[in-house]
């Protein structure tokens, strides 16, 4: 059996925050929660999607119902590190994450179709449904970041973490590669999320409000993809502009 928590339901709410931000509220949050015992980590995740993209896609429309497919390590792995294959659903608003472990090279043999995972459980077979009901499903984009975590003092349900250079890749696949990419964010901005199982902390509400810190629509996977179609889209244009210059040159000179 797992010694590792294998379900979350809670509700997430994101912020991006300025290095002013940051600081001030870093300074407020004392009294009311603290960083655990891992202080600032990196975590590595392969998001894995359809051909098409097909499991952001629908995601990036904000529908009722929403689901993603990862594979996390926390630092960077070797064959036998702990990983974690997780299933990260939104429904109405509240994130549902179910995840098992297993040593990294088993664990993407199996998603990747070259093995299976010993360990029989629900959440293994919501998995295994979710590989099943999506045709060719493939690793199609890591995500790394560093990450401080922070824990309610009063309310242990209450967890705070902040997230910089967040770095994103379509090449290399493989989390032994590290953290590496292009960043998602600007020079000294840091997304943070607070997970809540219950009501959000009125203390939370003041501080934010006069810190000037306001939610946003964030997500990791969605932001890489969306830039990489809009270079996509670029390249596709210049391909075009090239394409028709080459043609009127042609028939320039078989005028002349």
């Amino acid at each position: 059996m797992s010694t590792f928590q294998e379900v979350f339901k809670r509700t997430e709410i994101k912020y991006l925050l300025s290095e002013e931000q940051y600081v001030a509220l870093m300074q407020r949050l004392q009294g009311i929660a603290e960083v655990d015992r891992y202080g600032e980590s990196d975590i590595l995740n392969i998001y894995y999607d359809t051909p098409d993209f097909n499991l952001i896609r629908t995601s990036l429309e904000k529908p009722v119902y929403k689901e993603k497919l990862r594979l996390r390590s926390y630092g960077i792995p070797k064959d036998e590190s702990t990983s974690f294959i997780e299933i990260k659903k939104k429904y109405k608003g509240v994130v549902y994450k179910r995840r098992i472990d297993a040593p990294y090279e088993k664990a993407r043999n199996y998603l990747d179709g070259r093995g299976e995972l010993l360990q029989k459980s629900q959440i293994k077979a919501e998995i295994d449904a979710m590989k099943n009901g999506y045709a060719g499903l493939r690793p199609a984009m890591a995500i790394s970041y560093k990450r401080i975590a922070m824990a309610g003092i009063q309310d242990p349900n209450l967890r705070i973490t902040f997230d910089r250079q967040i770095l994103w890749r379509t090449d290399k696949l493989d989390l032994k590669e590290g953290p590496k990419g292009e960043d998602l964010l600007q020079p000294g901005q840091r997304l943070m999320e607070v997970k809540i199982a219950n009501a959000f902390p009125m203390e939370l509400s003041r501080i934010f409000s006069e810190l000037g810190i306001f939610p946003v629509s964030f997500s990791k996977y969605g932001r890489g993809y969306e830039v990489m179609m809009s270079r996509r889209l670029a390249g596709a244009y210049i391909y075009r502009l090239a394409g028709s210059a080459v043609q009127k040159n042609r028939e320039a000179v078989a005028y002349a």
